[in-house]
C-alpha cells in the first residue's frame, strides 16, 4: 500500500515537470515571435514603444532647465548631468531639472571634454584649464600659448593641444591631480585629434602635413612613461597612411585599440597593425562617428522612392567586424554619439538608440529641433528659453 501511495505522489510531480515545460516553451515562443515582429514590422514596434514599453516621449512631458532670453549660454552634457556655463558661472543641474551646484569657472569662451566621471573645461584661444570630478573642481592651470583642443580619459588624465608658440603644436599631459607631466612638439605638422588610451599607457596624435602638394596624414604613438622620463625619446610608433587621406578623428577602446576615422574609411591600430575597419569611398554617406564605446556608426542615404530616401544606420562592432542595422524612413538632419548612445536627429523628432541598434528612447517635439547635448544616461534638448531633459 505504501508504495502505491509513493508511486502516486511520483506521477502526480511529474506532471507538475510536464505543465511547466510546456508553459516554459510557450512563453520563449512567444517571445521569439514577438522580437522578430518587432523588429521587422515597424508599424508594430512604434505601437509597442509608445504603449508597453513608454518610449516615446513628448516635449511638454520632460523635465526642464529654465533660460534667460538673453542668457548666452556654453551647455554640455556629461556623467549624469548637465552643466550650463554663463558670466563664469557653471551651473550643474541633474535629471529632474534641478540645480545641484554652481562653480566659478572664469572661462567665456570653453571647449569641452567628458569621460566617465571627468569633465575638462578650456578656453578655446586662451590659457585656462579646469578639471571637473563629478561636481566639483579638482584643478586649474594655465598654459603657455593658446588652447585649441582639450581631451580627458576615463581615468582623469587631461591632453590639451596648444598653438601660437615659436612651435606649430605642443601638445601638454597632465595627470589627474593636475601636475604637468610632459610636452611633446610638432614642428611642421598640424594636430587634427589626440587621445589618451584607457589604461593610462599611450597618448596618439593624429597629425597632418600640409606643407607638400599632397596631404599626408600620420598617427604617432607616445609612451607616457618614457615621454614624462625623456619627452625626446617616447615614440612608440608612427603610422603613415596612404597620400592624400585626410585624418579627422580618433578614439581609443580598451586592450588599446585605436579607432581612426579618416574623410573616406575608418581604421582600427592593434597589436601594432593598422587595418581598415570600413571603406566609405563608394557609399552615399551623410554621417559618420567613432565616438561611441567599442562601436563605430555610419549613417547612409538610400532612394526609397521617386522623392523619399532612407536613412540606413551601420553599427559596426569593432571587436567582432558585426553590423547592426537601423532605418528609419526619413534622412537624418544631425547625427550625436557618446558611450552606447546614437542619437538621431530627423528634424522635429529625435530617436535614441543604443549600438545593439534598439530604440532607447523617442523624444517628439512641437518645434524643429537644432541642437542638443549628450551623455551616455541624459540628454538636453537645447531651445532658445529652455533645455528639454531626457533620461536615457
Amino acid at each position: 500500500m505504501k508504495d502505491y501511495w509513493k508511486e502516486k505522489k511520483n506521477k502526480k510531480i511529474n506532471k507538475r515537470k510536464i505543465i511547466t515545460t510546456i508553459v516554459i516553451i510557450f512563453i520563449i515562443i512567444f517571445i521569439t515571435v514577438i522580437t522578430i515582429i518587432y523588429k521587422n514590422n515597424k508599424t508594430v514596434s512604434n505601437w509597442i514603444d509608445r504603449v508597453i514599453l513608454g518610449k516615446e516621449v513628448m516635449q511638454d512631458k520632460v523635465a526642464t532647465i529654465e533660460l534667460k532670453e538673453d542668457q548666452n549660454s556654453n551647455i554640455y552634457a556629461f556623467n549624469k548631468y548637465i552643466g550650463v556655463l554663463d558670466k563664469n558661472q557653471f551651473s550643474i543641474y541633474g535629471n529632474t531639472g534641478n540645480k545641484e551646484k554652481s562653480l566659478e569657472i572664469q572661462i567665456s569662451n570653453p571647449i569641452f571634454s567628458s569621460s566617465n566621471r571627468f569633465l575638462g573645461i578650456a578656453e578655446k584661444k586662451g590659457k585656462k584649464i579646469y578639471l571637473i570630478t563629478d561636481k566639483d573642481i579638482s584643478w586649474e592651470v594655465n598654459t603657455e600659448g593658446n588652447i585649441s583642443q582639450i581631451h580627458v580619459n576615463k581615468n582623469g588624465y587631461v591632453a590639451v593641444v596648444i598653438t601660437d608658440t615659436s612651435y606649430k603644436t605642443v601638445i601638454a599631459m597632465y595627470n589627474p591631480e593636475g601636475k604637468e607631466m610632459f610636452k611633446t612638439y610638432l614642428s611642421s605638422t598640424r594636430t587634427a585629434d589626440i587621445a589618451i588610451s584607457n589604461d593610462n599607457k599611450y597618448l596618439a596624435i593624429a597629425e597632418v602635413d600640409t606643407s607638400g602638394t599632397i596631404i599626408q596624414s600620420n598617427i604617432k604613438i607616445i609612451s607616457i612613461e618614457k615621454a614624462s622620463n625623456d619627452p625626446t625619446n617616447s615614440l612608440e610608433n608612427t603610422y603613415q597612411s596612404e597620400p592624400d587621406k585626410l585624418i579627422t578623428n580618433i578614439k581609443y577602446q580598451d586592450k588599446d585599440k585605436l579607432i581612426c576615422m579618416y574623410t573616406d574609411s575608418i581604421h582600427i591600430i592593434e597589436e601594432n597593425k593598422d587595418s581598415e575597419l570600413m571603406d566609405t569611398k563608394n557609399k552615399k554617406l551623410i554621417f559618420q562617428s567613432i565616438e561611441l564605446t567599442d562601436h563605430a556608426v555610419e549613417i547612409e542615404e538610400k532612394p526609397s522612392g521617386l522623392f523619399s530616401a532612407d536613412s540606413i544606420i551601420n553599427i559596426i562592432n569593432i571587436n567582432n567586424k558585426g553590423i547592426k542595422e537601423y532605418t528609419v524612413d526619413t534622412v537624418e538632419k544631425d547625427i550625436y554619439t557618446y558611450g552606447d548612445i546614437i542619437a538621431l536627429n530627423l528634424g522635429t523628432e529625435i530617436e535614441f538608440i543604443n549600438t545593439n541598434g534598439w530604440l532607447v528612447k523617442r523624444y517628439i517635439a512641437n518645434q524643429e529641433i537644432t541642437n542638443i547635448v549628450l551623455s551616455d544616461s541624459i540628454a538636453g534638448i537645447i531651445y532658445r528659453d529652455s533645455i528639454e531633459i531626457i533620461n536615457l
